[in-house]
């Protein structure tokens, strides 16, 4: 994971959590070419459960519904919650990847420990070059962020900032997502809200990284200022589409004609990157989906490219047993 994983992490932790009412810019999938576009689909359908946002799990009786979610407010949003607000006010329970009792959890640690993002290492100034250190503080001055706050923080976090566009930061402060949408359906109908993972899952996913991948992530991310409310829209587009699996491949052969990559070492490290980003975390959240499917029927909520791909949470379903179709 080096000069690529800042485009990767800005797909998943960043860029996809978009404000679509509030940012403008160009769908990059649907511009392409048609014989590129063609070729895109093609690598995405190669994919099991390739495209589709709401799915049914059964086994011997259990139940699960899967719904693919994109975390920030859309108005696109609203029609997808009354398709799935049923399922929900029938569910024994909603799970979810940071439940309201986790979220808790992120909260007190960070008022305990404000610190926590910070790095203990020398500040970005000191390891960036001087006009590295430069765009990087237009880029955080984009978004509210004063440079000499940001130069203190762990390089990962300053990068997912950076996958932010500027038109979305305000969104943030009161993200309507699907997920947060189906909490407050599912709060509403007294259905319990369950979390697939502790609070602290994604501390832990970039420790792995070394100081000097991290710093990668900044470098890499920089040259895509032009870009990110095109890569925004783009993933708010093709994720209402039902084609996250798209936006996926798209990044990937992008990533072919960077400088200093072949194709084969731009792949290897997607393939690393979506081992640790979605499917480990996938194969963790499977033991808990199937037991809370035990106590009946189950909504599970979680960001939709954790739905496609050979070790997708779709797959892993159909793998334990269960006849998984399509709701859409």
């Amino acid at each position: 994971m080096t000069r690529l994983t800042s485009i990767i992490c800005a797909f998943f932790l960043a860029s996809a959590p978009l404000a679509h009412a509030a940012c403008t810019g160009t769908d990059l999938i649907a511009a392409l070419p048609q014989p590129e576009r063609a070729e895109l689909e093609a690598l995405a359908a190669s994919q099991p459960f390739s495209e589709g946002n709401f799915w049914q799990a059964t086994r011997e009786g259990r139940e699960v519904t899967v719904a693919g979610t994109y975390h920030l407010g859309d108005p696109r949003q609203a029609a997808l919650l009354d398709r799935l607000r049923p399922r929900i006010e029938q569910a024994s329970a909603l799970l979810v990847e940071a439940g309201p009792e986790e979220e808790a959890r992120l909260k007190e640690a960070m008022a305990k420990d404000p610190s926590m993002l910070l790095s203990d290492g020398p500040t970005l100034p000191e390891v960036l070059s001087e006009e590295e250190w430069h765009s990087l503080s237009d880029a955080l001055r984009a978004r509210g962020i004063p440079p000499v706050l940001a130069s203190k923080f762990e390089p990962w976090y300053v990068s997912m900032t950076l996958a932010l566009p500027p038109c979305a930061v305000e969104a943030t402060q009161n993200p309507n997502g699907l997920d947060k949408l189906a909490m407050r359906a599912a709060e509403t109908a007294g259905v319990p809200v369950r979390s697939l993972e502790p609070w602290n899952t994604v501390f832990q996913l970039f420790a792995e990284l070394t100081p000097e991948e991290q710093l990668a992530m900044i470098r890499t991310a920089l040259p895509l200022e032009d870009r990110v409310e095109d890569l925004a829209v783009t993933l708010a587009d093709r994720y209402f589409a039902g084609q996250s699996r798209a936006v996926w491949e798209y990044m990937r052969l992008q990533a072919h004609g960077m400088p200093g990559y072949t194709p084969e070492k731009a792949d290897a490290e997607f393939a690393k990157m979506e081992e640790t980003l979605i499917s480990r975390r996938n194969r963790d959240w499977l033991p808990a989906i199937e037991a809370a499917a035990a106590e009946g029927p189950v909504v599970v909520a979680v960001g939709a490219l954790h739905l496609p791909g050979r070790e997708g949470v779709l797959a892993l379903l159909r793998d334990a047993g269960y006849d998984v179709t399509p709701l859409d």
